[in-house]
């Protein structure tokens, strides 16, 4: 008599492949999904005898294993600075209630708090700059990018001028280049660089600050002073190095005393001032201090460090993303919402930088999309369509056997 459970486990097995077609097809637009598919296994139902060699004869299918293909999907462009995209491999880090969890959906965004989350509501974990650097061996903690994030000021410790002094002025003629540098609170003050012609190929300088910046009135208040000595090429020739120690104490303000360089020479110990017969004028001016300044916008790089850019026009790190990669990728368990938990088949994440221990690297502004291809699911689906219609038909056929069998007794 026909069994009727070989084809009914075809029939289930058929069913459970299409489901998970369905399943694929649902998240054709998913951000970060990864298709799965179904294999199949025989199955044993009954022993049906055996062979003239005495061998059993067992039959059946049933789905062995739905695994999931973690091939990258393609990236989408989509501008948004808190969307970044894996190329690669490894998961996001994320965390929600003291729960580790691990997506491919990089599709972020910042809460009220300004800490970057995803669209659940979960942070993304990373490490945290330390004034503007990534520690090593950092403790994974929740990034942080609101708008009141800052950069704090620094003092001024070198200031420099690319100018010209006129070989062909007269003896006393003046020329003046303010500089503004920053203290250590960052409040900004103008010193101002006077330039006397003293003589033939001599010239003498006279830096001064404004009276009230250090608690004083009355006339700008004097903090260097020297001699500047030109060859007959007017090339600079003394001082022979850059003038160090240019001090100013008391600031109003309360911020610690400024100690000043002036660079009179370039890298390549080029002189930065010349004299030439020319109109005296500075072409340039530069000075290593900055004022404090809040976070204007940030980017994503390859490396996952999260660069942000100031109000007082710094650049530096504010954070880099982590990754996670796994020893076994198949045993990850999903949970809905885009998220991965470990388990132990999947072994303990590793938790590092992109791109270092085989981890892929991110690309900021962009999403991946789900790596699920139209065309090969709805092949799939006619197979396995095909395949739930043959064993179908095959329970037919042995319902008309059976009747037929049914019907000799009349």
């Amino acid at each position: 008599m026909p069994m009727f459970s070989i084809p009914l486990s075809g029939l289930d097995a058929a069913s459970s492949a299409l489901s998970v077609i369905s399943n694929n097809l649902a998240n054709l637009n998913t951000t970060g999904y990864k298709k799965q598919d179904a294999s199949f296994k025989d199955l044993f139902y009954q022993t049906i005898g055996d062979t003239g060699a005495g061998d059993p004869v067992q039959m059946g299918a049933a789905v062995s294993a739905i695994s999931t293909k973690f091939t990258d999907g393609s990236l989408n462009t989509t501008g948004v600075a808190t969307d970044v995209a894996i190329t690669g491999n490894g998961f996001f880090v994320v965390q929600k209630n003291g729960e580790q969890l691990f997506t491919r959906d990089g599709h972020f965004t910042t809460d009220t708090a300004g800490n970057l989350v995803t669209q659940n509501g979960e942070s993304v974990m990373g490490y945290a700059a330390v004034n503007g650097v990534i520690p090593p061996a950092q403790t994974l903690s929740p990034i942080v990018l609101g708008q009141g994030l800052s950069s704090p000021p620094l003092a001024t410790s070198n200031l420099q001028m690319t100018s010209n002094l006129d070989a062909s002025a007269a003896v006393g003629a003046t020329f003046s280049t303010p500089i503004s540098v920053y203290d250590s609170l960052g409040v900004s003050h103008v010193v101002t660089f006077q330039f006397t012609k003293t003589g033939a190929n001599a010239w003498s300088y006279n830096a001064t600050i404004p009276a009230a910046d250090i608690g004083a009135t009355g006339a700008p208040v004097g903090i260097s002073t020297g001699n500047l000595t030109f060859n007959g090429n007017g090339a600079l020739t003394a001082p022979a190095a850059n003038i160090a120690g240019i001090a100013v104490n008391g600031l109003a303000d309360g911020a610690s005393n400024l100690a000043l360089t002036w660079n009179l020479f370039d890298a390549n110990n080029n002189p930065l001032i010349t004299q030439v017969a020319s109109p005296s004028t500075t072409t340039g001016t530069s000075q290593n201090g900055y004022s404090s300044g809040t976070l204007l916008n940030f980017n994503i790089g390859s490396d996952g460090v999260i660069q942000g850019t100031f109000t007082n026009g710094k650049t530096t790190p504010i954070a880099q993303i982590a990754l996670g990669t796994f020893a076994d990728e198949q045993g990850l368990m999903r949970i809905g919402n885009n998220d991965f938990t470990a388990s132990l088949a999947s072994g303990a994440p590793v938790v590092g930088v992109p791109q270092s221990g085989g981890r892929g690297t991110l690309t900021g502004g962009a999403l991946e999309q789900s790596n699920v291809d139209i065309a090969t699911e709805f092949a799939n689906m006619i197979v396995s369509q095909r395949g739930f219609q043959a064993n179908a038909k095959v329970v037919t056929t042995f319902d008309e056997i059976t009747q037929n069998t049914i019907d000799l007794i009349r």
